[in-house]
């Protein structure tokens, strides 16, 4: 007769049978996965068909199928071994550098994550499983990915990156995870945060609604979430239209607003829509406020004809200062125009407000104070 211990699998067990489980529904069970997935298959049909599975071709007792049925469980509808650190609301970053090297970003300091996974097999087998749930394909013809997961937690968005080995220096994928908060805060919110004052919120929102606003700072300086607060301030007679290449930005009350995301083509489609694509066909729409997410590339020039034509706007952009953040657009702007330097210089005076963020704080607001013919360069007014 088995002992209490003998019928609970050892955690090597439980390692391999997991490894073998998932990767049964990597290979010839991937139809299921799929299925369950786009919401063919319900979650309690697929389980029932995993206990199933478990039953055939996996002879464990009673109670060891099922602690195999929930780590599968927890694999699937989590993610493994990251699960807990994606749950981690402290925690805003996740980066895989290999099997055994988990950094994160927890209150804007970089440390260990304090988890690994047990072999570079699993990792690897855990990189194959994040590709075919979220429908990406990661063969060589397709070594660096950019996707994101919206749908998996309750509280945060998933924007991943990563790159296979084929463009890595070494052998192993590198992962990176940004976690976006679905219950992003409120301007109330952030200056609870001390993200700003309640007297320069006032002023932001008043500047907000009047004129067209460029919000500039380093990676996760606070950008998206300064401008994702600032939206629903709009009343709900303004239509905002919103362009992003990630869905960092959404909505908690605004009755309308609408989202376009770009869509980049891969080795086996030709089908691509990237921000320049849906910035023009933005243009085109009904809106009283257009936004793109994150300004990157040519879309530059679509958003600043709009601006300059009497559209009200809003964006992000990566930029060192905030009297740099015209420069950095116009640089993107000129991918795509015949415009010269000068000419597209003299269209940001229409971008009336300049804010730069650091370390999750608004630490400068400029106006602008229109083209100096003169000088031969925007004329801006530090206000706060």
């Amino acid at each position: 007769m088995k002992t209490e211990t003998e019928n609970v699998l050892t955690n090597t067990e439980t390692a391999d049978d997991l490894q073998n489980l998932v990767n049964d529904y990597l290979t010839q069970k991937q139809t299921s996965l799929m299925q369950m997935k786009r919401g063919i298959l319900s979650k309690e049909d697929f389980l029932a068909e995993v206990r199933s599975q478990i039953a055939v071709y996996y002879y464990k007792s009673e109670r060891q199928a099922e602690e195999l049925l929930k780590r599968f469980e927890q694999y699937v509808f989590g993610y493994s071994r990251l699960s807990p650190l994606i749950d981690d609301e402290s925690i805003s970053d996740i980066r895989v550098i290999s099997y055994d090297n988990i950094r994160v970003k927890r209150g804007g300091q970089r440390m260990d994550a304090g988890v690994a996974f047990a072999s570079e097999k699993e990792y690897r087998q855990f990189i194959d499983y994040v590709a075919t749930r979220n429908q990406v394909n990661i063969s060589n013809l397709n070594a660096i990915q950019r996707f994101t997961d919206t749908e998996s937690h309750p509280d945060f968005i998933l924007r991943f990156t990563l790159s296979m080995p084929l463009v890595n220096t070494y052998s192993e994928p590198y992962l990176c995870i940004r976690k976006v908060p679905k219950m992003f805060p409120l301007i109330k919110e952030l200056i609870q945060k001390e993200m700003l004052t309640q007297e320069t919120a006032e002023l932001l929102i008043q500047r907000f609604r009047q004129g067209s606003t460029l919000i500039c700072g380093g990676n996760s300086s606070g950008k998206t979430t300064l401008l994702n607060a600032l939206k629903e301030t709009l009343p709900d007679d303004v239509a905002i239209l919103i362009t992003q290449q990630a869905d960092e930005l959404t909505t908690r009350f605004h009755p309308d607003t609408m989202f376009l995301h770009s869509l980049p083509g891969t080795a086996e489609s030709q089908v691509s829509y990237d921000l320049r694509h849906i910035s023009i066909a933005g243009l085109t729409m009904d809106v009283d406020f257009f936004i793109i997410g994150e300004v990157k590339g040519a879309e530059a020039l679509y958003l600043l004809n709009a601006a300059y034509t009497g559209q009200i706007c809003a964006a992000t952009i990566h930029a060192p200062a905030a009297y740099k953040a015209p420069d950095k657009l116009v640089d993107y702007a000129m991918y795509e125009s015949r415009y010269s330097r000068d000419e597209l210089m003299r269209m940001m005076d229409c971008f009336q407000t300049l804010i730069f963020m650091e370390h999750y704080k608004v630490k400068e607001i400029y106006a602008c104070n229109g083209w100096s013919e003169k000088e031969k360069k925007l004329e801006f007014e530090r206000i706060v």
